[in-house]
């Protein structure tokens, strides 16, 4: 696996002055909350923990908290047409406005990534009831996206204070999801390095891998792609840029109808793939699909491994391996009519990689399907 160093990038760090404790929840603004809410429950099994609208006083949104293992979905949606969230579902479709990440102090974390460059969206700001306090402060990122810092350290309540809970959830089926893996940002042309850059100077992450237009390349496209982890590796960002093909690529194909720079997909990990994929697709979630010939060479490639190959040739399991053990992954196709956000489900066996071995297999599948939307 390529791990080669940047030059414009200063080194980690000894002292990590983000701590981050790991993601504490993703927020999406979306065109029908409600809606959108019931797919992640009734396919994806997330259960319904608290909610917060004109019934508890929020008059401008209403948002849906999703939880299943440690992955946390807030699904909000606008209640007046002039609103930012409005706006910002007519520019993107339903996508990710925030990755809001688990501190001990947003105070500090906001000091410090504003006082190296970062543009602020939200100084820090609390909020109380009768389950304590949590203090939040917002950055801007790459496009619409920002980054969050959410203390709630003095909390106990089911999300954020404002947020009646939900006791029961009768729609969810959890599938196994256990955490966020990586979530994987796209850029624009030439943008990567910059994003990388800030990732590096102004929330302290470190270069974990680094792939070029050779390693991610087919016959007709190509992208490149460096991960950002941050100081303890709980928290793992690829951001991606096209490159130069024959044909458009899936990150163009991404920038132009997300109308810019934002999150592509969510890795999200499972103890057991083989029931966890299986479960979805019961559930109705439909998953990219690999020809036979990938797994006629499987063993030879990846070696000795626990799960029967013709089990998973029949879900459409993908295999790596590195030095560190072997992992298993899978891609959704994308989750609404613009073919932009999608999941990655991932068990990982050791490794700590990202599917080098896989990416001709998954490229070309994600060709097959934008040649039949017309945009490869």
């Amino acid at each position: 696996m390529s791990t080669s160093a940047l030059p414009q990038t200063k080194p980690a760090q000894a002292t990590d002055f983000l701590p981050l404790k790991g993601t504490d929840h993703v927020e999406f603004y979306v065109g029908n909350a409600r809606q959108a809410a019931y797919f992640y429950r009734a396919a994806f099994g997330m259960s319904l923990i608290a909610y917060a609208g004109p019934e508890t006083g929020q008059r401008d949104r209403a948002s849906y908290v999703l939880q299943q293992g440690k992955i946390r979905f807030v699904l909000t949606t606008a209640l007046r047409p002039d609103s930012e969230i409005a706006r910002h579902v007519h520019s993107h479709g339903d996508g990710v406005r925030a990755i809001a990440l688990w501190v001990d102090d947003a105070r500090q974390a906001w000091t410090e990534t504003t006082s190296r460059g970062a543009r602020s969206i939200q100084e820090p700001t609390e909020f109380s009831d009768d389950h304590g306090r949590v203090t939040i402060a917002s950055i801007a990122a790459y496009g619409d996206t920002i980054h969050t810092f959410v203390d709630r350290t003095h909390y106990d309540g089911p999300f954020f204070p404002g947020y009646r809970h939900i006791a029961h959830d009768h729609v969810a089926r959890p599938v196994g999801l256990l955490h966020i893996d990586h979530m994987v940002g796209n850029v624009g042309w030439h943008a990567m390095n910059e994003w990388v850059d800030f990732y590096a100077h102004v929330m302290g992450f470190s270069l974990y891998q680094h792939f070029d237009d050779k390693d991610i390349s087919t016959e007709y496209s190509a992208l490149m792609s460096k991960v950002m982890a941050n100081g303890n590796g709980y928290v793992k960002f690829p951001i991606n840029e096209p490159a130069e093909g024959r044909r458009k690529s899936q990150i163009e194909e991404y920038l132009d109808f997300y109308q810019g720079p934002g999150v592509q997909h969510i890795a999200l990990a499972t103890g057991n793939i083989l029931e966890t994929v299986a479960k979805m697709q019961q559930q109705g979630v439909d998953f990219l699909t690999v020809p036979h010939t990938y797994y006629t060479e499987l063993q030879n490639r990846i070696g000795k491994i626990d799960e029967p190959i013709d089990e998973l040739e029949r879900l459409g399991i993908l295999v790596d391996r590195d030095d560190e053990g072997y992992m298993l992954q899978i891609f959704t196709r994308p989750v609404e009519d613009r073919p932009t956000v999608f999941y990655e489900i991932i068990q990982r066996k050791g490794s700590r990689s990202f599917g080098k071995g896989n990416f001709k297999a998954l490229f070309e599948a994600i060709e097959r399907e934008q040649e039949l939307r017309g945009n490869l």
